[in-house]
This record gives structure tokens, sequence and C-alpha cells, in this order.
């Protein structure tokens, strides 16, 4: 059975929809996730300040029982990579909190598939430094693995940010691609319309290119609620879940949290060896024709 970790009460745990005889889930080749900051479902969903994320929401797949598992923003991440909260310090840096648990980026390795992690700000390719500018490291989970951080082929995987318009129309686009806004195009110290825009100018290519268009899943979800909000642990947050081989228009009621993501993306790629909490997390494949 499903558990959540320092859960509280209010949602309704609604189980996902169970497959049919047959199903064959979809397998992507490029699948790619942004994370948002500390805003709850109700300040996103419906706000006139975020018009494109509005319209991901309306077009592709909302999950509208969905919830991050703590506060703060560090085990969210974790979550969303590990497959475990791991830590609530969020002043933690790789050096300080270097992690060797089961994780993506080696499940990914171990399955023949390429990863990248594009991070704004990043001063440069394979830093695994602390906070720097606009660049919050604690936003940028892979750089705490000691998968990446022991291995300098692999840590050339942290890349900027200013990298991934050059990747996109190239054969330079990996198979996973964690996309890290800075500080202010995450809504963390901007308004929410700040990152609603970012999206716009960042993410609508993504969403629009061929390679997208061909075998593309993109997740955008906030790691955790606003300040008041601890329902399930880290309170009531937005996904959009994008991919042509989405149901259009398509809104789910089932309980998740970051788990199902770390497990979507992985089976999406047909990754079979799931870290942590992803191992029995609910499947997210009812979003999916």
């Amino acid at each position: 059975m499903f558990s959540l970790a320092g859960c509280g009460g209010g949602a309704a745990n609604v189980a996902p929809p169970a497959q049919t005889l047959g199903q064959t889930n979809p397998q992507f080749g490029h699948v790619f996730i942004v994370v948002e900051e500390n805003a709850s479902y109700g300040d996103v969903i419906g706000n006139s300040s975020m018009p494109y994320f509005n319209s991901l929401a309306n077009t592709y797949g909302l999950a509208t029982n969905y919830y991050a598992n703590l506060h703060p923003s560090i085990p969210d991440y974790f979550e969303m990579t590990v497959g475990k909260t791991l830590t609530i310090i969020d002043s933690e840096t790789p050096q300080s909190f270097p992690v060797s648990n089961d994780n993506v980026v080696r499940e990914l390795i171990a399955a023949g598939k390429s990863w990248k992690s594009y991070a704004e700000d990043l001063p440069n390719a394979g830093y695994t430094g602390g906070n720097t500018g606009n660049y919050l490291v604690r936003h940028n989970p892979l750089a705490y693995l000691t998968d990446v951080q022991n291995t300098p082929a692999q840590a050339q995987n942290l890349i900027p940010f200013s990298e991934f318009a050059a990747d996109l129309p190239s054969a330079n686009l990996p198979a996973y691609s964690f996309i890290v806004p800075n500080s202010c195009d995450d809504a963390h110290d901007c308004p929410l319309g700040t990152a609603d825009a970012w999206l716009k100018t960042n993410i609508d290519p993504l969403i629009n290119s061929p390679v997208f268009q061909k075998d593309g899943l993109l997740i955008i979800v906030f790691d955790e609620g606003n300040s008041l909000d601890f329902t399930q642990g880290g309170g009531h947050v937005a996904a959009v879940i994008v991919s042509p081989f989405g149901k259009p228009a398509y809104k789910s009621i089932a309980l998740y949290q970051h788990q199902s993501v770390l497990r979507l993306m992985l089976e999406g790629l047909g990754v079979t060896k799931l870290p942590g909490d992803a191992a029995t997390a609910p499947a997210m494949w009812e979003f999916f024709k």
C-alpha cells in the first residue's frame, strides 16, 4: 500500500483507475521536468497572472489531487529524484550532504539512457558547489548525487540552462532532462507572473518542437505548497502532464505525490528498477491514451 511520509490530513485518498487488460503504456524518447516554487494549488489554478500555465492545465493533463511530501524545498526535490525525502535542512550543499542512495541518475545510466540537468545561472558545467547569485543548489538535486559528484563525465551533465536552446533542435538533447529555473524565474523570489512568463518563453518552444511532438513527456510541478499548507505533509500543489500521447484536457482526481512523477518518468523511458518510494508509488498512466 502507498504510504505518505509525514502526512497530515485533508486529501481524499483516491486510487488511480485500474489499467485495462492489454493496455500498453506509451514509451517516451525524451522526458522533461520543470519544478516551480512555493505555491499551493489554489494560488496557481485559475490565477490570471499565470495564463500560460493555466492554458497548459486546460489543454493537457492536470493532477487535481497532487500533494508535496514535506516542507521546506529540499526533501521534495529528493523525492522526485531519489524516491526519499532524506533531509529537511535546506542549507545542505552537495559537499555537506552527498547522497549515495539509489537514484534517477544511477538507474538511467544502468539502462543506457542519457541525462542532463539544465540549471539557470549555473556558473559552469560540472559545478557542484553551493548557492551563487540566483542559482540555488537545493533546487538542483542531481548535483548532490555521488554518482554525479564522483564521476567527472557525469558531473559534466550539470550544465547551464543557456545550453538548452542549442540542444533542443540537435542530437544533444538527452533522454531525461531536469530543468532548473533560477530563484526568480521559479517564483521562489519573484511573483508567479514572472515564472509564467519564463515558462512561455522557454518551455513553449520545447512543447512545439518536432522532437517533443514525436515522443515527449513534460511535467511542470510545484515543489511544495505555500507556508500555511501542510496537507499530506507538503501541501496541495499543481502538477501538469504534457505529452502528445496524453488525453486532451484530462483532469485526474487520484492522489499523487512526487514519487509518482519519478516513477512515470523512469517507466516512460523503459527503466524497470525504480528508486525508493517510486517502486510502490501509484502509477500515473491514466493521463495517457
